[in-house]
């Protein structure tokens, strides 16, 4: 593994559009992405990157290299809960570049969503992970000490 001291891990600003518009769209599960005309992808993610930057409901990190490229990120979402004695944080999207993977980048950006989640008192974080995916298949969460809940069902309304 190439070690990481050459990479930040920062909040998202409004200006990280264009490049994470650019990270998404290379990434390979997402045919969508790379049919959305670039300029829109771009107003899209400065829209979100923007209403992050308020704070409040949700966090976005990247995991930035020494040239400024970015490699990675993390959205986390927070979410009241009365049934809990602190809200929820729930990783929404945990990506890194397909070049940049196996040098440890995830793992920092997951560290940082634990790090905010402790800082504004959550109970807990959660997520969903593909089973089909790499990542479920090599334990990457379990190994950070994730549990799959196995009594769960996952369900899904689509609206578009």
């Amino acid at each position: 593994m190439t070690p990481t001291a050459d990479i930040s891990i920062r909040p998202a600003t409004p200006d990280d559009a264009p490049h994470l518009a650019a990270l998404v769209r290379a990434l390979e599960r997402f045919d969508h992405l790379r049919e959305e005309p670039l300029p829109e992808a771009i107003a899209r993610i400065g829209a979100a990157l923007a209403g992050a930057a308020e704070g409040g409901e949700r966090s976005l990190y990247v995991a930035a290299g020494a040239a400024g490229d970015l490699l990675g990120y993390v959205a986390v979402h927070w979410l009241p809960y009365l049934i809990l004695r602190g809200p929820e944080g729930f990783v929404s999207e945990l990506f890194i570049a397909p070049e940049a993977r196996g040098r440890g980048i995830g793992s920092r950006l997951l560290a940082a969503a634990v790090e905010e989640a402790r800082a504004r008192g959550c109970s807990r974080l959660g997520l969903l992970n593909n089973r089909r995916r790499e990542s479920y298949e090599r334990g990457f969460y379990t190994q950070h000490g994730w549990q799959e809940r196995g009594d769960m069902a996952n369900f899904v309304l689509y609206l578009a």
